[in-house]
């Protein structure tokens, strides 16, 4: 899941268009938030902001997605030509570039001759696929494109990059609440023991189960609010959090927002919602994103992070 989560831009992203979207100081220095800790926080957040943009802007940025097929038993015949299996009109892919063939939980690609794959710069003939999960899958070029095999709840498909995508060249941008220190909580940890298993499911529908340490609790408004975090893999030196809250649907995204925290060493962890952001799927119709258990979906407005993405897709829970 983590390669679903996390992500030098290129010339043509109009990237100081991108970064002229966070909040000016001003903005933020309403409500008497003491000056040097406002500033040092829009400072750290500025930083994390443009990282955030040249990820995205990148070649194995979310808005590079194209295409996403989920692979049956068998022979899985690839190409532009409406008689293959799986169909993608670009016209960097051959008719018919070669198959996809699935044997239980293996995936080799056969290449046509004629086909224009390649792997490491090199014709591509026959060969064995590793799927993003094991944490370097086997990526093939066809032009602008690169496909690979990704697996989400056991089910394994074929993910298409476009380096060329309008998506991409076309950014827009992101937008953002201003940056308020008010919205960086000391949240009290409140640790599982045993750990709990959490029924997590994306937006396709698929399940699986993810382990949850603990949850953050925090003071919001005169009452406490708490989120179940999850621990996305062993030695992760952070936890994960989806969560939905009042502005979803509505200001930011409609299906919740990501966030990432240190893992505790004590009591107490730093929640910054400053760096609340849009899940892949606000960006393009080919990610996979995991949706905010029932639990993690606050009937409180967190005006703080990242708003809707003027030029994504919608999805409403």
């Amino acid at each position: 899941m983590t390669a679903e989560l996390r992500n030098v831009a290129c010339a043509a992203v109009p990237f100081a268009l991108a970064l002229t979207v966070w909040a000016s100081p001003a903005a933020g220095a309403a409500g008497g938030q003491p000056g040097a800790a406002l500033a040092s926080e829009q400072a750290a957040i500025a930083k994390w902001r443009s990282e955030r943009v040249e990820s995205l802007t990148s070649d194995n940025g979310w808005l590079t997605l194209t295409g996403l097929f989920w692979l049956k038993e068998g022979d899985n015949t690839f190409g532009r030509a409406p008689e293959n299996s799986l169909v993608l009109d670009n016209a960097a892919l051959a008719g018919t570039a070669g198959s996809f063939v699935l044997r239980g939980h293996q995936v080799r690609f056969l290449a046509r001759p004629d086909g224009g794959v390649t792997h490491d710069g090199q014709p591509a003939t026959a060969l064995d696929l590793a799927a993003d999960t094991s944490g370097k899958p086997t990526v093939l070029a066809s032009g602008a494109l690169r496909f690979y095999v990704i697996e989400r709840a056991g089910n394994l498909g074929v993910r298409v990059r476009d380096l060329d995508n309008p998506h991409r060249l076309g950014f827009r941008g992101l937008e953002y609440f201003p940056v308020s220190t008010e919205w960086v909580v000391d949240a009290r940890f409140e640790r599982y023991q045993p750990a709990h298993q959490i029924r997590i499911v994306n937006i396709l529908g698929m399940e699986l189960e993810m382990e949850s340490p603990g949850a953050v609790v925090f003071t919001r408004d005169g009452r406490e609010w708490r989120l179940d975090t999850v621990l996305e893999e062993p030695g992760d030196q952070e936890l994960f959090i989806m969560f939905a809250d009042g502005t979803s649907g509505r200001e930011t995204y409609g299906a919740g927002r990501f966030l990432y925290i240190p893992i505790p060493a004590g009591d107490t962890v730093p929640v910054d919602f400053n760096k609340a952001y849009n899940p892949p799927c606000a960006l393009n119709e080919f990610a996979t994103c995991p949706l905010p258990p029932w639990q993690n979906r606050l009937q409180l407005k967190v005006t703080a992070g990242e708003k809707k993405y003027a030029g994504g897709t919608e999805h409403q829970f």
